[in-house]
């Protein structure tokens, strides 16, 4: 198997940790010989219920039994769709009422940027630098980091960058601009916070000279700060509203809100503005819905806050430099680059699963799922701190 993952299927870095799974359950991957990873990175910040809830499997299993794909987006009323995102509405601002759903987070950040510059009528976006929203041309576009930029040029134009959390670069909004797009937590970067108030005062400007604002919550989005989007911290409603990964515990999904208004510039002038032939897919729907009622229905969000103070006092270490995040979605800032790849490589030889991030270095990813235990976290940090200890060695 291991010969024909190499041969057969596209590989995206050179090294992959090419664990062959067997099956996954709650909070851990296993693999074919029978070894039981504890996942700390739950298919990046993907599996919010953990691997294989049994409340979304019953959902997906139901609705296979009724029918899958019927008709494109949007030209039957297929009741998942409907009822979630309803459900989402309900949970949203006011301002936040209509949803269109898609693959992918990287897909909704296209369908985005199309809605602001068609709602608008500017081409003009402001991204911030070290930012990730995505891997196809427009999400692409937004990035300014040119090792991954070139060599898929040419992109798309009028696209300028902002430091995040530089009040000084407010003034590069101007009325000449469709949007301003942030992650509402930077996540390639190295999970970095927004400082306070530092969102509100971007909502602020784009107000000023009728820019719109759009907050990526692809990776915080769902529970896994606190609240069920982390722009909830912060007192900041983005006009259009960015979600992905976690929606449906492992199912391909993404979306993006706004209000019903603006959502309407893409049914006509023209027609079909934004189409998608899977988006909304009744099964992954019900998924969604499922995954949105449980962490609903509990206290799995509020918890993360308080599984965030147990990891940050029992991961106390010289060669931890710093905690970075909130919630479940929290990056250890290592010493070097070096110290941190032989931590994550190490507690895989010991069926622990961490990550990288995109662009910092010294970044190893903790985003178990939220479903996580006081006893599994303990399990982890336990392998982390002993490993810590043998590299000071």
């Amino acid at each position: 198997m291991q010969e024909d993952f190499f041969r057969y299927q596209t590989q995206t870095t050179p090294h992959p940790l090419a664990v062959e799974v067997s099956h996954a359950k709650g909070s851990y991957i296993y693999d074919q010989q029978g070894n039981s990873h504890l996942d700390f990175v739950a298919g990046v910040s993907v599996c919010s219920l953990g691997h294989c809830h049994p409340k979304v499997v019953e959902a997906v299993v139901e609705q296979t039994g009724r029918y899958m794909h019927v008709m494109v987006y949007g030209e039957f009323i297929q009741a998942p769709a409907v009822e979630f995102t309803k459900y989402l509405a309900s949970l949203l601002p006011d301002e936040l009422e209509t949803t269109y759903l898609v693959n992918s987070g990287t897909e909704a950040i296209e369908g985005a940027i199309k809605l602001a510059r068609r709602f608008t009528g500017r081409s003009k976006l402001i991204a911030a630098k070290n930012a990730y929203h995505g891997n196809t041309l427009g999400s692409l576009s937004l990035m300014n980091y040119e090792e991954r930029k070139a060599p898929f040029r040419p992109l798309i134009p009028d696209i300028s960058y902002v430091e995040f959390n530089s009040e000084q670069d407010l003034f590069k909004i101007t009325s000449d601009t469709a949007a301003v797009i942030l992650e509402t937590i930077q996540g390639g970067a190295g999970f970095i916070m927004p400082k306070e108030g530092y969102l509100r005062k971007v909502k602020d400007r784009c107000q000023e000279v009728g820019a719109l604002l759009i907050l990526d919550e692809i990776q915080p989005g769902f529970g896994r700060t606190g609240k069920l989007f982390a722009f909830e911290h912060f007192q900041c409603v983005p006009d259009i509203l960015v979600m992905g990964k976690g929606m449906a515990s492992g199912l391909p999904i993404g979306g993006f809100t706004a209000s019903h208004e603006m959502m309407n510039a893409l049914s006509d002038s023209p027609k079909l503005g934004h189409i998608t032939t899977f988006g909304g897919n009744p099964v992954i729907a019900a998924a969604a819905m499922a995954t949105l009622k449980e962490l609903n229905s509990g206290t799995l969000i509020q918890d993360t806050l308080e599984k965030e103070k147990h990891i940050r006092s029992r991961l106390k270490h010289p060669y931890i430099k710093e905690i970075r995040g909130k919630g479940l979605m929290l990056s250890l800032i290592m010493e070097d680059a070096a110290i941190a790849n032989k931590l994550i490589l190490s507690c895989a030889r010991k069926n622990l699963i961490l990550f990288w991030l995109l662009f910092e270095s010294r970044a190893v990813r903790i985003s178990p799922p939220l479903t996580i235990n006081i006893e599994e976290i303990d399990q982890g940090c336990n392998i982390i701190m002993e490993t810590l200890n043998e590299l000071e060695q």
